[in-house]
């Protein structure tokens, strides 16, 4: 089949096959770009698409020291376009007696199922030598395999056998679910808080049958699944399973008429397992991308009136050892289909641990940076929390690394660290050029195009909708056959059996996005109305903070007919909206204000203190709480709001601590707090190390119930310097104590006016 490139006539009726694809194509054939931007600018020497595409041909074939129709072929997958695929095979079968491979057996090698393995290995007859050949492959392809980047089709080398960038793993048994995708953010940050990684090791150590894998996106499921793939090809793990069968459930999609699962394996390992029924041995079966599953509800509620044959094919694998993995949803229906013994293990990805953080950060950042990269993650809370997700890691390190060259960054605020990103990507891979932000942003026409984006985003995200037709999109952007291509980079398409869809490629893109759209076009009213934009609030909010230094300034003026006096007083209302909202919501209420306070970076203005005023006449006053389930992020927006509510005169109504290990930040939070305070709540035992408050306090409650058995010296260290400023006093004790009478002989020698103290069942008042 390689014979066929040199044919001249083939190379013509190739080109007029690749027409506009030809640019992309090029690309995925290591053609280098300038080349090819020559090309396309080249109006005078190649007029048509076919003739543009001829030239990039003659361009690959004279740069390549060995051009095969394998890799055109896998340029084609890599767009992906499987239609055109069969084309170009059926082309090419007309020019040369040697058979063509089969489209169906297509797949790329950089992140899928290996392309028909009759390429590299001989038809096998012995069990042994077809497990020899799977692992060959997986050892071939993925020791050293591409990665996609975050919001790029641009590929890097990752060496994943040597350089497995650590994750961090944990049991997800009693997972939280992420309902929906709005809520994707807030319970990935409490989750870090929540639960204790468990090493990668300990999950093979007892082999399950099935393992069930969950992650947000762009956490590293792919990697831990392809880390999976290079260790059983070394050996290491699944000795007892001779078969490995890797598939992605996006090119699954294009199969919905095969109906069993070794129809199925004829199509992506057709060389390998002929003549082989792959029962009579043992098999292992790698599921990637479940929530990409056209028909999941089909799958997870079995019909005999199904219409899919690719759903029976899929729920054979339950007979076979199997992994799965997909987003958190997915996983949680997913799993309610096995019975409640079954042997099976599911664990969610949490992104990179401490180890595999610092190990990228020196591995994948040029050496004059590592340093900024490295105090950057520790000074800011922002930077920090969001290190462990790889999209982020990668994208702060690419900022910083480019920043002499493009701007000043900053990740002080999460609305920052987005628009960071966003305009980073917008810069220099879809703009494309050498200017400035300020100037690309100063272009209309580049205004309107990111207004569309955010259309989108917004119009998307409030419905809950995150997969999506041309036809959607066309109802609220109407010239969107003309901004089609230009939008790839933050939108993915995605060819289907039934034709493309497509989808952000990042969720919290999409939120962001969404953010933007709000700010720029919608009315307090407006914002507030919608239900499903309560996670934008605080970005909405973050974006009114249009410092001179900051990259958000140029994201809040893509609507020229909105009413700048409407713009100034959008946060204030918001805030308003919010302090009233307490009053029902008091629980997260609070926590919401505080986050759009942190991320508009708002002082005390007389705006602030009728807001915040008005909040102590209805519910007397603001309280601040220490639990947890506060993230570090939360407790970062706490510190900020008790700093400039403080300074302004002013005095909390209550501090509630219910957590007896305190981080730093949690320990100056409590520090500040207790400089101007009325109520102070502890809800079990904690360890001050020799701290003491110094303000006098209203009203002191202090619950040790029966699990806080502790000695009289631990109370006197702990406890007693806080009695000892307060006027009033709630007490429970444990019934076990034995020092009752010399906390009764504290409370009066203190200054205490009203006690109340609980100890073996009865109530001992005003001592």
């Amino acid at each position: 089949m390689d014979g066929v490139l040199q044919n001249q006539k083939f190379q013509i009726k190739l080109s007029e096959l690749l027409d506009q694809d030809w640019f992309k194509i090029g690309i995925y054939l290591d053609v280098e770009k300038h080349s090819l931007e020559s090309i396309r600018k080249d109006l005078t020497n190649f007029q048509k698409q076919e003739d543009k595409a001829y030239e990039m041909i003659q361009k690959w074939l004279n740069v390549d020291n060995n051009p095969r129709f394998e890799k055109l072929r896998l340029a084609i997958l890599d767009i992906p376009k499987y239609d055109l695929l069969k084309k170009v095979e059926d082309l090419a079968s007309g020019f040369s007696t040697m058979p063509s491979y089969p489209s169906d057996s297509a797949s790329n090698t950089d992140s899928s199922n290996p392309p028909d393995i009759a390429s590299r290995v001989h038809v096998k007859n012995d069990i042994s030598e077809v497990c020899t050949a799977l692992k060959n492959y997986y050892q071939k392809n993925y020791g050293k395999m591409n990665e996609v980047q975050p919001l790029l089709n641009d590929h890097a080398n990752v060496y994943l056998i040597e350089k497995f960038v650590d994750l961090c793993i944990v049991d997800a048994y009693n997972a939280q679910i992420d309902v929906v995708c709005s809520d994707e953010r807030k319970k990935f940050l409490e989750k870090q808080m929540s639960y204790k990684p468990i090493p990668y090791s300990d999950i093979f150590m007892k082999e399950k049958s099935a393992i069930l894998i969950s992650g947000i996106a762009g956490i590293g499921k792919t990697w831990f699944l392809r880390k999976c793939l290079l260790d059983w090809s070394n050996n290491s793990i699944w000795n007892n399973v001779e078969l490995v069968f890797y598939l992605e459930c996006r090119r699954i999609n294009q199969y919905q008429n095969i109906s069993s699962i070794n129809e199925l394996l004829h199509v992506f390992y057709k060389s390998v397992i002929n003549g082989f029924d792959i029962s009579k041995y043992t098999t292992l079966f790698i599921i990637d991308g479940l929530d990409e599953f056209k028909y999941l509800n089909e799958l997870l509620n079995p019909s005999s009136s199904c219409t899919y044959p690719i759903v029976n094919a899929l729920a054979e694998i339950q007979s076979y050892k199997h992994v799965v993995a997909g987003r958190v949803n997915a996983i949680d229906k997913y799993q309610k289909i096995y019975t409640e013994h079954s042997d099976k293990l599911t664990i969610q990805i949490m992104g990179f641990n401490q180890n595999g953080i610092k190990y990228y950060v020196e591995n994948h950042v040029i050496e004059e940076k590592i340093e900024v990269v490295k105090a950057t993650l520790k000074e800011s809370p922002i930077a920090k929390v969001m290190a462990s997700v790889p999209f982020y890691l990668y994208s702060m390190c690419k900022i910083i690394s480019d920043s002499n060259k493009i701007y000043t960054t900053s990740f002080l605020t999460m609305t920052e660290l987005y628009a960071n990103i966003f305009l980073y990507f917008l810069h220099n891979h879809i703009i494309k050029n050498n200017g400035l932000v300020y100037e690309i942003m100063g272009n209309e026409s580049n205004k309107k195009y990111v207004l569309n984006i955010c259309k989108i985003a917004f119009e998307l995200f409030i419905e809950n909708k995150f997969i999506f037709s041309k036809e959607e999109v066309s109802l609220f952007i109407n010239d969107f056959n003309e901004v089609d291509e230009s939008l790839f980079g933050f939108i993915e398409r995605i060819e289907t059996h039934l034709g493309y869809c497509y989808q952000f490629a990042h969720l919290t893109v999409m939120e962001f996005c969404a953010s933007v759209y709000a700010y720029n076009c919608l009315s307090c009213d407006e914002i507030m109305a919608n239900e499903n934009l309560r996670s934008c609030l605080s970005m909405i909010c973050g974006l009114t903070h249009k410092s001179k230094n900051s990259l958000k300034k140029f994201l809040v003026n893509l609507n020229s007919s909105k009413n700048p006096y409407k713009e100034s007083i959008l946060l204030y209302s918001i805030l308003d909206r919010l302090s009233k909202i307490i009053e029902i919501f008091p629980v997260d209420g609070y926590d919401v204000f505080y986050e759009c306070f942190y991320e508009s970076q708002l002082s005390f203005t007389d705006e602030v203190k009728s807001i915040v005023d008005k909040q102590w006449f209805r519910l007397g006053g603001w309280k601040i709480s220490i639990n947890d389930r506060k993230t570090s992020y939360a407790t970062s927006c706490d510190n900020y709001f008790v700093n400039k509510f403080i300074n302004s005169g002013r005095k909390l109504w209550l501090l509630s601590v219910n957590k007896n290990i305190l981080s730093d930040e949690e320990k100056n939070l409590l520090n500040l707090c207790s400089t101007k305070v009325r109520d102070v709540t502890f809800w079990q035992l904690i360890n001050f190390e020799g701290w003491k408050p110094k303000n006098k306090i209203k009203n002191l409650e202090i619950y040790l119930f029966k699990r806080y058995l502790i000695t009289k010296k631990v109370f006197e260290e702990n406890f007693l310097p806080w009695i000892n400023l307060c006027e009033e006093l709630i007490l429970y004790l444990h019934d076990d104590i034995d020092f009752f009478k010399d906390i009764c002989e504290w409370i009066r020698c203190s200054n205490i006016k009203k006690s109340r103290i609980t100890y073996c069942g009865e109530n001992i008042l005003n001592i």
